[in-house]
């Protein structure tokens, strides 16, 4: 912890000029806002009346310039952000806390992993990792070198019930030969699924990797024709170390996947030899009879994967603001949005302007909404918990390790409402940008979903879209936002989205794009549902089974 302490005070002479012209100009507002509140009745209205798209903008343009060089977590250009965001909550008279050694940091451990040596060998020619074949270190564990004298091809190393290329193998220790994707019948259709729509099988090779662990296999060895091109267009993936969390105790465990290492046709032709044009005709079998097509295939093979590794830091930011009410302080509602986003690949800083700076930018200006309130002795009755993340573009690491290691019970946490990209228009919207993607209000409570409908039907009236909340959703986003950390748990959680754009991920992704006048309608709506939460006699209640 008090490392921890040290970066975060080095990191306050580091922070850029404009960020404290920013932070002093926020300041004033507030006391100029809490002042006006004073003197105007307690209606909930009027405190979401500071949520503005002129101080959204001015926050935005600092969270998202290039000074916090993209916020990567584990990167100083993160611990920069953390900064610029725990002294709006200090300016606006949210205390510390003093679970957190008086500070507002969750410190959350990281593994930082980079590829070091790297090797294949096959039949006495040596081929070279990022030439003639690629790995990822994030799915790929240490592996010293292993020898083996032969290799099992299994077509797409699928196993279904419809069709499985393992049936009648052992594979147990061995290394396993696949081809990416999945096969097609003389039709077209897909043979696992008789449509023209991929299975699993096809759609992610995470599929076929989860199955050979599960199998015992040592290695996987996909065949892509696409190696070179993949080589390029992950180039910055591959070469940059990757970020895992460290989970400890009781806490859910890292998932561990056999080593899985994706191959040119070229190194199938010098380690199959001969049975090269086997595997090719295998493959054409596989489609036409719909049949698997698998065997052996002696070689002499080695591969060795070696790591390094080092445990970084960042920081969760944690806003609290008690309830006033006796009876009802001990619950929570934890408001969260992720700060974090890609950093730098190269020359280009993803800003990430709308992913997610929108959302944290929405945060700090309801927690600034309801802090007004409580100067003013209205409230909130329940506690809120504003949670800034980081670690979620590393797959949702940050409210993990909250959730893992809460500081305020998960019993006694009411609800989870997180922002996450809610700064632009999507293509279905060019017409109406006063709309919102809202996912998971009612997947646990029905109460949720109703207090969000008649928040909006009473002070904002934009549409509600429920299009992304369909259990079926292929693009699975209800999975992919910090909510599902709360969710996971039980607790009942809503997600605001509105949507990809074209600069998604990208470093287009900037300030100038975004739509002030819509993430203010949408901060007041989160402001007036949150309210609702903490506010009402009774905690809404857990109502519907998944």
């Amino acid at each position: 912890m008090k490392k921890i302490g040290l970066i975060a005070l080095a990191v306050l002479f580091v922070v850029n000029l404009q960020a404290q012209e920013v932070t002093a100009k926020v300041e004033a507002n507030v006391k100029v806002e809490a002042s006006a509140i004073e003197n105007k009745a307690d209606s909930p209205e009027k405190f979401a009346e500071s949520i503005t798209k002129a101080e959204m903008q001015e926050l935005l343009t600092v969270i998202a310039s290039d000074d916090f060089e993209g916020r990567e977590t584990g990167s100083l250009g993160l611990n920069k952000a953390a900064d610029f965001i725990s002294r709006q909550f200090k300016q606006m008279g949210i205390d510390p806390l003093p679970q957190l050694d008086n500070s507002y940091y969750q410190p959350v451990p990281f593994n930082k992993v980079q590829w070091g040596e790297v090797k294949i060998n096959a039949n006495g020619k040596e081929f070279n990792h990022m030439r003639d074949f690629y790995c990822f270190a994030g799915t790929n564990q240490d592996m010293p070198k292993f020898d083996a004298s032969e290799v099992v091809f299994l077509g797409y190393g699928i196993d279904d019930d419809i069709y499985s290329d393992y049936d009648g193998m052992d594979v147990k220790g061995k290394v396993l030969l696949v081809y990416s994707g999945e096969p097609k019948d003389k039709e077209g259709n897909y043979i696992v699924t008789g449509t023209k729509k991929p299975s699993k099988w096809g759609r992610s090779w995470r599929s076929k990797v989860a199955t050979a662990t599960e199998k015992g296999a040592k290695t996987i060895l996909f065949i892509e024709p696409n190696t070179q091109k993949n080589i390029s267009r992950y180039s910055n993936w591959l070469i940059e170390p990757s970020i895992s969390l460290i989970r400890e105790g009781n806490e859910k465990k890292s998932r561990t996947y056999v080593n899985n290492i994706f191959i040119s046709p070229d190194m199938v032709q010098t380690i199959a030899g001969k049975k090269a044009k086997k595997i090719a005709k295998a493959r054409k079998k596989i489609s036409k009879k719909g049949v698997p097509q698998s065997f052996v295939i002696a070689t002499n093979i080695s591969i060795e994967q070696n790591k390094v590794s080092e445990t970084v830091y960042s920081n969760n930011i944690l806003g609290y603001i008690q309830g006033s009410d006796p009876q009802l302080a001990n619950e929570v509602i934890v408001v969260s949005a992720h700060y974090d986003h890609l950093g730098k690949r190269g020359d280009g800083i993803y800003n990430g302007a709308d992913d997610n700076g929108s959302g944290t930018t929405t945060v700090i200006e309801v927690a600034e909404a309801f802090m007004n309130a409580k100067k003013a002795n209205v409230g909130p009755r329940r506690s809120v918990l504003f949670l800034l993340v980081c670690g979620e573009e590393k797959g949702l690491l940050g409210s993990e390790h909250y959730a893992n290691n809460p500081i305020f019970s998960l019993d006694n946490t009411v609800a989870n409402v997180n922002v996450d990209m809610v700064g632009r228009v999507d293509k279905d919207h060019e017409d109406n940008p006063k709309y919102i993607y809202v996912i998971g209000s009612n997947r646990l409570s029905t109460e949720l979903h109703d207090i969000n409908e008649a928040a909006n039907k009473q002070y904002t009236n934009i549409e509600l879209n429920y299009k992304y909340n369909d259990k079926n959703d292929p693009n699975r986003y209800y999975e992919r936002s910090d909510h599902y950390n709360f969710a996971e748990r039980g607790i009942p959680s809503i997600f605001y989205f509105s949507g990809t754009h074209k600069d998604y991920h990208k470093t287009s992704d900037t300030v100038d794009k975004i739509n002030f006048e819509k993430m203010e309608v949408i901060g007041r709506l989160i402001f007036h549902t949150t309210w609702e939460l903490a506010n009402r006699d009774k905690r809404i209640e857990v109502d519907v089974k998944e």
